[in-house]
This record gives C-alpha cells, sequence and structure tokens, in this order.
C-alpha cells in the first residue's frame, strides 16, 4: 500500500467538510485561529490537522 502525502484543501473544500461558511474559514485563517497555510494569495488546509484542532475544541471558542 502507498503512503501518498494527504492533500492540500481550498477555503472551499475545508468549509464544505466542516460544514461552516467560507466567511468563517477566511476570519479564523486571517486571524491565525486555526491551522492553515497561506500559499501565494491562497489560503490552504490539511483536513486531519483542522480536524485535530476541532477535537481540542479550536472550534467552540467565538471569534470576533
Amino acid at each position: 500500500m502507498k503512503n501518498d502525502p494527504e492533500r492540500w484543501l481550498s477555503v472551499e473544500e475545508i468549509a464544505q467538510h466542516l460544514g461552516i461558511s467560507k466567511e468563517t474559514i477566511y476570519r479564523w485563517a486571517e486571524k491565525g485561529r486555526m491551522p492553515a497555510s497561506k500559499v501565494g494569495r491562497q489560503w490552504k488546509f490539511k483536513a486531519s490537522e483542522v480536524d485535530a484542532w476541532v477535537k481540542k475544541g479550536g472550534a467552540k471558542e467565538k471569534y470576533k
């Protein structure tokens, strides 16, 4: 079995994965609240890192 690297997800894909709006993803990413990497002008995400962040309670806090 091949050990393929996890692919990077777009804002749209991670928003769909979590079932929340793209605007919330942008707000959290821009404020450094969630695990994300900026590639040029685009935000990219690893689903496994975001899932771990959610499980640790990272998405529970209300951010302004």
